[in-house]
């Protein structure tokens, strides 16, 4: 049986850590910014890219935790461009000419509409390089038996973080921020949410 409370609790820790680790890379301001729209995309594509990570956690586990932030940093910004147009792409629209390998790549220039030499493109590439590592690193102190039910849904829990935190970076991007907004009541005050 799968301890939610615990996993509940690991993708939180997750999540604050790579939180401060893009506040650091001056990508966020400490706060994740999502959208139910963005988020539900999520829940569509996950056991696609599971199907294409799963089978890279041996030789490549940062690339197979990496990847997920690049699809969210994809969906976000087509989120932006025209979510009506977009919203139902199929997951391997952002498959680069080699599929899964080079998915990266593809986003990068294709979707977000860098040059792969430019200097945007490769901060991003260090920075998800970073995260994905720091994501691994968590996941290894955790000690879960691997190849265990339990670590399959810690990686699981990890790209969802990681599609989270690329969304958030692109919406950051693309000029998104949390603003506190005062909702006026019936009465002429402030209603409190």
């Amino acid at each position: 049986m799968v301890n939610k409370v615990y996993l509940e609790n690991f993708e939180s820790r997750l999540m604050n850590e790579l939180l401060k680790l893009c506040t650091q890379y001056k990508a966020l301001e400490g706060t994740l910014l999502s959208t139910e729209d963005i988020d539900a995309r999520w829940h569509e594509i996950a056991p696609e890219y599971v199907a294409d990570a799963v089978p890279n956690i041996a030789d490549y586990p940062t690339v197979a935790i990496a990847w997920a932030g690049y699809v969210g940093m994809a969906v976000a910004h087509l989120w932006d461009e025209d979510w009506a147009a977009h919203c139902k792409d199929e997951y391997k629209s952002l498959y680069g000419p080699a599929g899964f390998d080079d998915m990266d790549e593809n986003i990068v220039q294709k979707i977000l509409g860098f040059h792969l030499e430019s200097q945007e493109a490769k901060s991003i590439e260090q920075m998800m390089r970073r995260l994905g590592e720091t994501a691994l690193t968590l996941i290894r102190r955790e000690n879960i038996e691997p190849q265990s039910p339990m670590a399959f849904h810690a990686f699981a829990r990890a790209i969802k973080v990681m599609f989270r935190i690329g969304a958030a970076i692109e919406l950051k991007r693309l000029g998104y921020k949390f603003e506190q907004v005062n909702l006026p009541n019936l009465n002429g005050g402030v209603a409190e949410c």
